[in-house]
Formats: C-alpha cells, structure tokens, sequence
C-alpha cells in the first residue's frame, strides 16, 4: 500500500463526492424519517430529523474509516485514513472523534478543511489534532 501526500486535488475531489453522497443518503433517511413520523419543517420533530440525520452519518462515516478507512468517495479516489504513526484504521472512539470534529469545523464555515492548504502533510485540521492521516493507496 502507498502512503504518499495524496494531491489536494484528490483531497478535495473526495470532499466533493462524499458530500453528494451525503446528500443523498439524507433524503433517503429524511424521507423515511417523514413518512413515520410525520411534518418536521417545526418544532420538536424538526429537531428531532436534524439529529436522526446527523447521528446516522456519523455512523456512515464511523463504520467506513473504521472498518476499511474508506468512504466510497475516498474508496473512488484512491485515498486511505489511517493512523499516522502506525498506519493502522482509527478506533470506533477516534473516528466519533473525528467525525463530531469534522462537524465543528463545517460549522466554523470549513477551517479545519482548508487548514490542508497549509499543512506541510495535506492533514485537516481534526486530522492533525488526532494523529490521523489520509494516504494515497495503490
């Protein structure tokens, strides 16, 4: 297995691809969500669908990077998350980590993404803080 730098291009292109795979899966579970429970454009249940989403794509996530430290965007593009000094897939505890880390820096309008601009590994920011790296694979 490769662990070069992967190109920002790469990087970003699976940032991309992961995002419209996320779209979908949303409406796909928003819908399911809707057709059980009801209206949730207000109140309780409208909080209740933004949890439910964003819960079951934390597991989306959780399950790829630990069990193959792939989503299928990374899987297209020839990417890997692994440990950094290891090279081993993160725990179950460091990719929920990761992944409520990923949350705050979408919320923070995507620094810790574009902190891989200036990174001298091409790291994200939560990748960083955690020891994590994303690998070119062969």
């Amino acid at each position: 297995m490769g662990s070069s730098k992967p190109p920002l291009v790469k990087l970003f292109a699976s940032l991309l691809y992961d995002a419209l795979v996320l779209i979908a899966l949303c409406f796909l579970l928003g819908g399911l969500f809707v057709f059980f429970a009801g209206d949730a454009t207000s109140g309780s249940k409208r909080y209740a669908l933004q949890c439910f989403l964003w819960v079951s794509v934390g597991i989306y996530f959780v399950r790829c990077w630990t069990k193959s430290g792939q989503t299928l965007a990374m899987h297209t593009w020839h990417l890997k998350l692994v440990n950094s000094s290891t090279l081993q897939l993160p725990t179950i505890a460091i990719g929920i980590l990761r992944y409520m880390l990923a949350t705050l820096s979408l919320m923070l309008f995507g620094l810790g993404f574009l902190w891989a601009l200036f990174d001298t590994d091409k790291c994200y920011l939560h990748d960083r803080l955690l020891k994590l790296r994303i690998i070119t694979r062969d």
